[in-house]
């Protein structure tokens, strides 16, 4: 009898000693993204049984990036690799699949109607119209409508469950939980903007246009393609701007503010620094918004 005890105790202590571990690094899918709200993305939707590693990292700049030795050495033994058409894409995606030809590469664009990058418009230009729209570049920022991150997050899901079949449910009950905390953040950002009469907001960068078309805003872009206006151009954009009262101007960390700040003392306004590849989406989105709103009011 004492020798049973004896044993019962070994085993509880053993049981108790030893808990649940979690995936060891072999046992995590190995997934390669380009920006840092696709890493959030994924790691909401895989959880424990992912590993994310990111291409461009805070403060560096996707129209520009481009991969060090140490990351392709590790894309060398990933498993997926999610684009989003991020512009260092197109130069380095043939180049990143050669370098592990059995890494899956999944389009999180397909299935999703993209916007061409809009510009402002000056007089005398609108003879060249129809012309500018036969070239208009397509804008890579889906991730910023919520409702469009919903779709990103579906083909996410099906992609790490055609890899790790033995948890499918696992990615399918974080799928839900993900898009429910999607629908929440997109009706509260909705209702933010739904009293404004004012609707237009002014950007250096044009990133903004997914989440302008989501809740019925214009942003107006002092740059596109990485091309600065003329000095005509400028003249005319802030004879617009004063004309429309704006007051504020936003630019993201990766784009010089030396412009934005002669337009800001222009127009007697203020820069605002947002930024549109922030890891942490639900924050980074909130607090966005609500700048967005306060320079609408």
């Amino acid at each position: 009898m004492q020798t049973y005890k004896f044993i019962s105790l070994i085993l509880i202590a053993f049981f108790i000693g030893f808990p649940h571990h979690s995936p060891t690094a072999e046992q995590k899918i190995r997934a390669f993204v380009s920006i840092l709200p696709q890493a959030y993305f994924v790691e909401q939707v895989g959880g424990e049984f992912v590993e994310v590693s990111v291409m461009v990292g805070p403060g560096q700049n996707p129209h520009t990036f481009e991969p060090t030795p140490k990351q392709m050495v590790a894309l060398s033994r990933a498993q997926v690799y999610f684009r989003i058409g991020v512009p260092f894409e197109t130069v380095w995606m043939d180049r990143l699949a050669r370098v592990n030809p059995a890494m899956r590469i999944v389009d999180l664009q397909k299935g999703i109607p993209l916007l061409a990058m809009k510009e402002h418009h000056h007089e005398g230009e609108e003879h060249h119209a129809e012309h500018h729209d036969e070239h208009e570049t397509q804008d890579p920022h889906i991730w910023l409508n919520p409702k469009l991150v919903k779709i990103l997050a579906h083909s996410i899901c099906d992609t790490l469950q055609a890899i790790d079949p033995d948890h499918a449910n696992h990615f399918h009950v974080n799928l839900d939980t993900f898009l429910g905390e999607l629908d929440a953040l997109d009706q509260e950002i909705a209702a933010l903007f739904e009293p404004m009469c004012k609707r237009q907001f002014l950007v250096f960068h044009p990133a903004w246009g997914y989440f302008a078309d989501a809740y019925d805003l214009e942003q107006i872009p002092v740059e596109l393609e990485g091309k600065e206006p003329t000095a005509r151009q400028l003249t005319e954009l802030i004879e617009f701007i004063k004309k429309e009262g704006i007051q504020v101007i936003f630019v993201q960390q990766q784009f010089s503010r030396a412009l934005a700040s002669k337009i800001a003392g222009a127009i007697d306004g203020k820069v605002i620094t947002v930024d549109p590849l922030a890891k942490d989406y639900f924050e980074n989105l909130r607090n966005v918004a609500r700048q967005f709103a306060e320079a609408l009011k």
